[in-house]
Order: structure tokens, then C-alpha cells, then sequence
């Protein structure tokens, strides 16, 4: 028989999902990744934690094409998570309307999880408020686990002393390798820039990335970074080992 789950004393996490957008470079519509989320959220579900989806502008979300399981491309067609999710009318409904990180009181929140996908690397890189909104919850003791190229942020988030979040931290983000391989697959540039060859830039920092698109997520105390699209369940499994059930 299986433990009943008290749901006052639940852990609550903030899942932060990009807006809608259009890349600059290709000229595609892009979103969120739906792996990045309903990955990491079936890994909350499954340890009774309390979920909140939101944006940081509000509003409806979008997934990016290439994430969808439906997708002509079939690039994602593997992954039946997503598809149980955005077929099942309880859980599509998620995504519609969300609230926009203003309206948010991270205090309420055990942490913080933002899913990546193409969006954020043009909706998020300079979205100051956001970087506010995820410096503060990091400077509050909340857990901040971020993937993909949700990671981006991570070039520009600073803390209240001045310094990146990242001056002297083990993290990881979506590879130059990995990259590559997705510019070659489509046959054009995609991203307007690269995390890890950025990342590599600055001084006083430990990027580091895995095999290409194997799972891979890294904890160094209360950030939590995972590399691409099949890490976000293994970076929410750190966030539950560090949050406990």
C-alpha cells in the first residue's frame, strides 16, 4: 500500500516556462520545450510536491515545434510524457493563461525551475526582471535549478553584491557539440549565440558539459543545472534529493 501524502507539509516549486517568441535567426515561432517541463514536472508529481506553472510575462504558452511529439519532423516522437501531457485536457489547461512572475511570491516556494527550449535564449538572455526575479530567490535560500538553454540566463544573472551567480560554481548548459548538431540537422544556424561557448569567456566559473544529449545535471549547493532537453528530469531528481519528499 502506498504512503499517503500530507499536502500541508508538500514542497512547493515554481516552474517558470518561456514565453512565446521569434528567433531572430531563423525566423521561427519558439517556446518552451515540452520535455524541459513535463519531465521535471511528472518528477515532482511522483514525490508529491506542489507545482505552479508561470511565465515571466503571463499569458498563454507555445512549445517549440521540434518538441512536440506530433511534430512532422518526428524529432521528439519519443517522448509519450509530453504527449500524455498536452492530450490530457486537465494538464494542457496548465498552460493557458499563466500568471506572470510579477504576480508571484517566491517566498511561498521551496524552488525554483526554469525550463529551457529556444525561447529563453531570446525572451530571457536580457529579461532584467526575470534575472531579479532569480537572483532573489537564490540570495532567499530557495533551490534554483535551471536547464537547457534556459541556462542562458546564467551569462547575466548577477547578485546583489555585483558579482554572476555563477562567479565560482560548477554548472552546466546546452553544448557547443549539441549545437552543432542541431544547426547540421535543420541545416541552418539556429541560435544566435552558444551557452557554452560564452560560458567559456568568463573568469572564475566551471562550465562543464557531458556526453552529447545524454542525460547530465550538476549540483553545486543551491543551483542546479541540467545540459539539454534529456536532462530535465535528472536536474529535478536533484532538486527533490535536495528538497527531500
Amino acid at each position: 500500500m502506498s504512503a499517503s501524502i500530507d499536502v500541508h507539509n508538500s514542497k512547493k516549486v515554481l516552474l517558470i516556462a518561456a514565453n512565446p517568441g521569434i528567433s531572430p535567426t531563423t525566423g521561427w515561432p519558439i517556446g518552451f520545450w515540452w520535455a524541459e517541463l513535463t519531465h521535471p514536472y511528472w518528477t515532482f508529481s511522483e514525490a508529491g510536491y506542489e507545482i505552479d506553472i508561470v511565465s515571466p510575462k503571463g499569458g498563454d504558452l507555445v512549445a517549440d515545434g521540434f518538441s512536440d511529439p506530433d511534430d512532422a519532423s518526428g524529432y521528439s516522437a519519443h517522448d509519450i510524457l509530453s504527449l500524455g501531457f498536452k492530450t490530457s485536457p486537465t494538464h494542457a489547461a496548465l498552460l493557458k493563461g499563466t500568471r506572470a512572475i510579477t504576480e508571484v511570491d517566491p517566498a511561498k516556494y521551496d524552488a525554483i525551475f526554469l525550463a529551457g527550449g529556444q525561447s529563453p535564449m531570446v525572451t530571457m538572455i536580457d529579461d532584467e526582471a526575470l534575472h531579479r526575479f532569480i537572483a532573489q530567490s537564490y540570495e532567499r535560500g530557495k533551490i534554483v535549478s535551471i536547464v537547457c538553454h534556459g541556462t542562458c540566463i546564467l551569462l547575466k544573472i548577477r547578485l546583489s553584491n555585483g558579482e554572476l551567480l555563477v562567479n565560482g560554481k560548477t554548472w552546466t548548459g546546452f553544448a557547443n557539440s549539441e549545437e552543432q548538431f542541431a544547426d547540421n540537422f535543420v541545416g541552418k544556424r539556429i541560435q544566435p549565440f552558444w551557452i557554452e561557448e560564452e560560458a567559456r569567456k568568463i573568469t572564475g566559473t566551471n562550465f562543464i558539459v557531458n556526453s552529447m544529449f545524454k542525460p547530465f545535471a550538476v549540483r553545486d549547493g543551491n543551483l542546479i543545472t541540467g545540459q539539454q532537453q534529456y536532462s530535465g528530469a535528472a536536474a529535478a531528481a536533484l532538486v527533490v534529493e535536495a528538497l527531500g519528499r
